[in-house]
């Protein structure tokens, strides 16, 4: 029995083998050999360019609404912006405990583990984007009233927030399979998904908004349907995969073991993003108690924001990726490669994409609005938060080296602790002394600059206690 075993296994990893290095798949990445610099631009930069897109989907959304609907729509969308992340963001953490264990099935050249993880993934996608419609749908006057939303554009917020939510089984079903194919280091096709979604989106922003008047409805029923596009097409590719990859409805089922090490890694992840958007829906409290000029400027500065971040974010991505496999394959000196590759390109990219932001500010801004006066209050969140926004570069590559190696926990109460504790407080007991925007907006690079101290001793901790 012991000796059929080990055939099993050993027929599983020369399969394995073969199938990543056939030639016909081109979106395999071999991440285990060679240069790591080359293949970190070549995995993070459509991986950045996937999530732009995805914020264009909601940049794209509040541009229209904001020049054919006005003003207020503009803050009534803007409004739910952290509202929308603080409920996906637990799901979309989970999902980065799928990609941990994926790469790390592949760095340990384990058909079996790789095929079990991504039917267990898929299962989980479906029932998590069920819950969030049904919180989403149920529960948005009250979630939206409890953060101070101004009572001018609460009913606009309300409508909007319903039906995005909606469409969140597609949103969910994108970010889990997109999490798969991460884990063998295919980020292109999602990428090629999000191009033709957000084109159809933005015709259908025109088309409902400028065309048929319907406001915040017709930007949310546009953004639910290039969800829909994206994510079934995304569920089709991984249909007609080889290989352990391929999706099969026959094997769909929960396998306790594989789910119990996406939890171990994703939920950390995704309680630590639940708590960071609560952090940042008590500031857009505050910033909502400012009034709905306020709300509108710092909408529209968010979306660069959140494009600058995307960008930082993907080497935290490939870091936790090109980590998992070697890490899964035992090679800490390759592990250690990654993070050094990972804050050189990161750190040094987000640098310019900041200081071309700061540079462009004010242009950048009337995309959204003519308005001068709710311009020059986003410029400050431009110059404060999105000019030092490559601090944070530090604090996701870092996270997600952890993470690659199966270290989620610690990192997460960290950034809990770190990060989203002083915003709190800060919300609680400096911004009603100093009741202005600036003074809401200069504790993201000092919230930032406090935990990365505590951050880089845990990382260094753990590589050097690992012993293969």
């Amino acid at each position: 029995m012991p000796f059929d075993e080990a055939t099993k296994k050993s027929k599983f990893a020369a399969v394995f083998r073969c199938y990543m290095a056939t030639d016909a798949l081109k979106t395999n990445m071999d991440m285990l050999n060679g240069p790591l610099g080359r293949k970190i631009l070549r995995f993070a930069v459509p991986l950045a360019a996937t999530s732009i897109l995805q914020q264009l989907f909601n940049a794209a959304d509040i541009a229209v609404v904001g020049q054919f609907a006005g003003d207020k729509a503009l803050a009534a969308v803007g409004a739910n912006t952290f509202v929308i992340n603080l409920l996906i963001n637990l799901f979309v953490g989970i999902s980065v405990g799928v990609n941990v264990v994926v790469a790390n099935s592949v760095g340990e050249r384990s058909y079996r583990s790789v095929t079990r993880s991504v039917h267990t993934s898929v299962i989980v996608s479906f029932f998590s984007g069920i819950l969030l419609s049904f919180i989403g749908v149920f529960f948005a006057r009250p979630i939206l009233s409890a953060i101070s939303t101004p009572l001018d554009i609460l009913d606009m917020a309300v409508r909007y927030l319903r039906i995005y939510f909606a469409g969140m089984p597609f949103v969910m079903l994108f970010n889990f399979i997109a999490a798969i194919l991460r884990g063998k280091g295919d980020t292109k096709r999602p990428l090629y998904v999000l191009l033709v979604a957000g084109a159809i989106n933005v015709v259908l922003n025109l088309i409902l908004v400028a065309g048929f008047g319907l406001g915040v409805s017709g930007v949310a029923i546009a953004t639910v349907f290039a969800n829909a596009i994206s994510g079934l097409t995304l569920c089709y590719f991984l249909l007609h995969e080889m290989g352990p990859f391929k999706l099969e409805f026959w094997k769909l089922r929960v396998t306790p073991f594989f789910l119990g090490r996406i939890m171990r890694v994703g939920l950390p992840a995704g309680l630590q993003g639940v708590v960071f958007s609560f952090s940042n829906v008590c500031l857009q409290s505050a910033i909502n108690s400012l009034g709905s000029a306020t709300v509108a400027a710092s909408a529209a500065a968010l979306n660069y924001e959140f494009i600058v971040y995307y960008w930082l974010n993907s080497f935290s991505h490939a870091c936790v990726t090109f980590v998992g496999q070697n890490y899964g394959a035992r090679n800490m000196a390759r592990c250690r490669s990654t993070v050094r590759w990972t804050l050189l390109l990161g750190g040094s990219s987000t640098i310019v994409l900041s200081l071309l932001c700061c540079l462009f500010a004010h242009p950048l801004l009337s995309v959204f609005t003519s308005d001068q006066g709710i311009i020059e209050i986003g410029a400050i969140r431009m110059y404060v938060v999105v000019g030092l926004l490559f601090i944070n570069v530090f604090l996701d590559v870092f996270s997600g080296a952890l993470r690659g190696m199966g270290q989620s926990l610690l990192p997460a109460l960290t950034c809990m602790v770190g990060v989203c504790g002083i915003r709190i407080t800060w919300v609680l007991l400096v911004f009603p002394k100093y009741n202005s925007f600036a003074s809401l907006m200069v504790i993201y690079p000092l919230s930032w600059v406090a935990t990365i101290s505590v951050l880089a001793g845990i990382y260094i901790y753990y590589v050097k206690r690992t012993k293969f």
